[in-house]
């Protein structure tokens, strides 16, 4: 599948991937250089707030729904931890930015944790000055020691403080609050920041957050021991409200600030690749209706302005339906598209009657998925970030995991270290 447009950022997971678009020639050491990339290539590494940041209780910020979560079901988190401390970049982040100029980094991935701007997630009631002053201090470093930021609105944490009002992203009005959001930040940072994403994976979010119920907010129907939910319904609302905000986050900026700060603005989508399972007809059409399960269910609409065909019919009146304006407003909403990308599936066609009366989101696809390695050939690719700089809090995995190249030392005062996935990173970035 190819993916043409003016510019794709690329996000991937597995650094050695990058060379199987490239045929970079293999040496000792590095199997390609900086030099077999086209002029102008970006390298970075990326984080999220509330993965790294730490700080929770300090300094004005409010809770996010990651905050809450992990106090009142830390059952879900593998070793029951939560981001109260994490890597804390927060107070760290100096240090941890000269260890990216030293790796050779051009450019840096961060996400804004709106509840530290907006405790209470609107402006009316309240902006937070430190957290204002963090993040322009942050940005000013980056840039001091020449480091692109390239800054993520909304990565997973919105503010708790609007789910108890009206739901969170269950309610139409969380799209005007994270458009004013989007807003202040684009006035208070935008004159540096020159890449701008709305949301990172808003699709995964919906899927673990209200169909599974692993993540915050921790929703999903009665059979997934979740405390309330519903699986067939609310991550198509979920989703659609995130869709309608990124569109006017994205309608705000162009229309208030692009021309003059002339920056570029897109969202975040995470996909696999699929393969027919077996060499049939009803496979290859499974292939399909999973890439628009996954992919197409945010990528059509913020290209075409209405949701992949397979999922109107499969899903039916509990899909909702795009306005005539908001379709307008959503149709090519996007100056790069940024795809986090991991893995690759073979895709098996399952009837409905074999995945049981209770419907979900996962039923709906009628796809059996089965895991495999490959790559997605063919992009106009801009730029690349691996994930991530530093170990840090991954989800509902808490500590448990770590794919950083930078070695946080949790038991030993957070000491940074930085590993052979680095040393090997900074040689091929050596210009």
């Amino acid at each position: 599948m190819a993916i043409r447009g003016p510019l794709l950022v690329l996000f991937l997971a597995l650094i050695c991937l990058v060379a199987t678009i490239h045929g970079a020639k293999p040496s000792p050491l590095v199997p390609f250089s900086r030099s077999s990339f086209p002029p102008g290539f970006l390298f970075g590494a990326g984080s999220a707030a509330y993965q790294i940041e730490g700080a929770a209780l300090i300094d004005g910020r409010g809770f996010s729904i990651w905050d809450k979560f992990t106090r009142e079901h830390p059952e879900k988190i593998w070793d029951r931890s939560n981001g109260d401390v994490a890597s804390d970049f927060y107070h760290k982040f100096k240090d941890d930015i000269k260890l990216m100029k030293r790796v050779g980094l051009d450019t840096f991935r961060l996400s804004f944790s709106w509840s530290r701007i907006l405790p209470k997630g609107k402006v009316s009631r309240g902006v937070n000055p430190l957290g204002v002053k963090f993040y322009n201090n942050v940005i000013n470093e980056l840039l001091h020691n020449g480091i692109k930021p390239l800054v993520t609105l909304l990565h997973y944490d919105p503010p708790q403080s609007l789910y108890d009002e009206y739901g969170g992203f269950l309610s139409s009005k969380i799209v005007d609050d994270f458009a004013e959001y989007a807003d202040f930040c684009f006035k208070t940072f935008g004159d540096r920041v020159k890449y701008w994403i709305t949301m990172n994976e808003p699709n995964g979010l919906a899927i673990n957050g209200y169909n599974f119920g692993s993540f915050a907010p921790g929703r999903c129907s009665p059979l997934g021991n979740c405390p309330g939910g519903n699986s067939a319904v609310e991550p198509y609302v979920a989703a659609h409200n995130m869709i309608l905000s990124h569109g006017a986050a994205v309608k705000v900026y162009k229309d208030k600030y692009q021309a003059i700060q002339k920056g570029k603005i897109g969202i975040t989508i995470v996909s696999h690749w699929f393969l027919p399972k077996f060499n049939t007809t009803a496979d290859r059409i499974a292939v399909s209706r999973a890439l628009d399960f996954m992919f197409g269910w945010f990528a059509r609409p913020i290209t075409f302005g209405d949701y992949p065909d397979s999922m109107r019919s499969l899903v039916g009146n509990r899909l909702p339906k795009f306005t005539k304006e908001q379709s307008a407003m959503l149709k090519g909403s996007l100056d790069f598209l940024g795809l986090n990308y991991y893995t690759a599936n073979y895709a098996e066609s399952i009837p409905l009657t074999a995945t049981g009366a209770n419907l979900s989101y996962t039923d709906d696809r009628r796809v059996s998925q089965t895991s495999m390695l490959d790559f997605l050939k063919g992009a106009n690719v801009k730029a690349y970030y691996i994930w991530s700089f530093l170990d840090d809090f991954e989800w509902d995995a808490g500590y448990t995991v770590r794919f950083g190249v930078t070695y946080v030392d949790f038991k030993n005062n957070l000491k940074r270290y930085l590993k052979s996935s680095a040393r090997w990173f900074q040689l091929l970035l050596k210009k």
